[in-house]
């Protein structure tokens, strides 16, 4: 084997056991409640066909050059509609186009954080944001997540001189939590990131997919009402949940005075979002068809979240605790402590029984919880769901048999 020498922080970045799992999951019927993706058969393939024909036909010449790295104008335009309907305040603010909101989230911990510096995350968080955060070789302040989303009032506890640089929080249905921060809790951020002149960065791919009681408004939209705020947190979000992932398309909403250098950052990286994907996104946006597509979505996943809630409760609701989540694409479960039950080494059992899922302790910064477990609800018909659950069920009897025959080390 080639010894190549790699930079240390790309070795440390890339430890896990997650190849293996998605191998498992490629396996002829085996139901996979492992992934992040959305429903495939929802995708409005009629709609954004008919999006990219208009862009080729009606602007063949900004579709297939180069483009401004900030984004194209148009989507700029419509994006910004999008976002004062979510009561969003743009004054003093600025839009910049990503490939996703994956780069959005690249491009603020590139532009903030050095070596050392405190990053403050949710405990669990979004794996993929870990990811990035840890090519920027920080330290970490975690903080822990119950019903009523991150506990941010611990951020009181930091002494002056040992503040973060950047939070980085998803309050609606966060990955893999799917908890949603109080709207009490969303005003002492802001008002606490404010007074301490700390950046948060708010990561919302969710926000849409809620099925169950009433919006709260982002953080975002809450900070114009709160002195200071506005120039003290970003907005991410993406069209990969609700129109489709392969187009790659998400938006940074960020303070002006700081827009420019993001934008020579995201210049250095790709130049700029594909011009093609952001003329066709400019015209479904524009078409009007969205809110009702997202309809669709919401209900589908409505009877799907139902459907794997009911069957956890029904069949393994004496062995572990969860909060059903109001939206979102995930039920996040933790195994009671006397069951005794590490989800990773759960795996391969319920990988021979035919279903897999994600162990928890990919989604935490420091000390995992071994007991925590990820499930799916998106990507499966409720009967599926269903039977996923029931394989689980055997997989976690068949489990505990074997650790209670394994002979005990004196």
């Amino acid at each position: 084997m080639t010894r190549y020498r790699l930079a240390e922080r790309l070795t440390r970045s890339r430890k896990s056991g997650i190849s293996e799992l998605f191998k498992w999951a490629g396996r002829p019927g085996v139901i996979s409640m492992a992934g992040g993706a959305p429903a495939a058969e929802l995708f409005d393939v009629g709609g954004v066909g008919s999006a990219f024909i208009r862009a080729l036909h009606e602007a063949p010449a900004q579709s297939l050059q180069y483009g401004p790295p900030e984004g194209q104008q148009r989507l700029e335009a419509a994006v910004a509609e999008h976002l004062r309907g979510e009561g969003v305040s743009l004054e003093g603010q600025r839009i910049l186009i990503t490939t996703g909101s994956q780069q959005a989230l690249d491009l603020v911990a590139r532009s903030f954080v050095d070596a050392g510096d405190a990053i403050v995350v949710e405990s669990p968080t979004f794996l993929g944001a870990l990811g990035i955060f840890a090519l920027n070789e920080p330290r970490y302040v975690t903080l822990p997540v119950d019903a009523d989303g991150a506990q941010v009032e611990r951020l009181a506890e930091l002494s002056p001189d040992r503040l973060p640089k950047l939070v980085y929080v998803a309050p609606n249905f966060g990955n893999p939590s799917g908890a949603c921060l109080s709207l009490e809790r969303r005003r002492w951020l802001l008002r606490w990131a404010s007074e301490n002149e700390v950046f948060i960065l708010e990561d919302d791919p969710y926000g849409a997919l809620r099925t169950d009681g009433a919006p709260i408004p982002s953080l975002k939209a809450l900070a114009r009402d709160i002195p200071g705020a506005p120039q003290w947190c970003a907005y991410t979000s993406t069209l990969s949940k609700t129109v489709a992932p392969g187009l790659r398309i998400g938006w940074l909403v960020l303070p002006a005075e700081i827009a420019a250098d993001l934008t020579r950052v995201k210049q250095t990286m790709d130049m700029h979002t594909s011009s093609l994907v952001q003329e066709a996104a400019a015209r479904y946006l524009e078409s009007g068809v969205l809110p009702a597509h997202v309809e669709r979505i919401r209900k589908a996943y409505k009877q799907r979240k139902d459907a794997l809630v009911d069957a956890v409760r029904s069949t393994l609701g004496d062995r572990l605790s969860f909060v059903v989540p109001d939206g979102g694409m995930f039920l996040w479960a933790r195994f009671h402590d006397e069951q005794e039950i590490d989800t990773q080494k759960l795996l391969r059992h319920a990988a021979e029984e035919g279903v897999v899922y994600m162990p928890g302790v990919y989604f935490y910064a420091s000390e995992p919880d071994a007991s925590t477990l990820r499930l799916n609800f998106t990507r499966g018909a409720p009967e599926e769901l269903r039977e996923g659950v029931a394989r689980l069920s055997r997989a976690v009897a068949h489990f505990q048999a074997t650790q209670r025959a394994a002979p005990a080390i004196a």
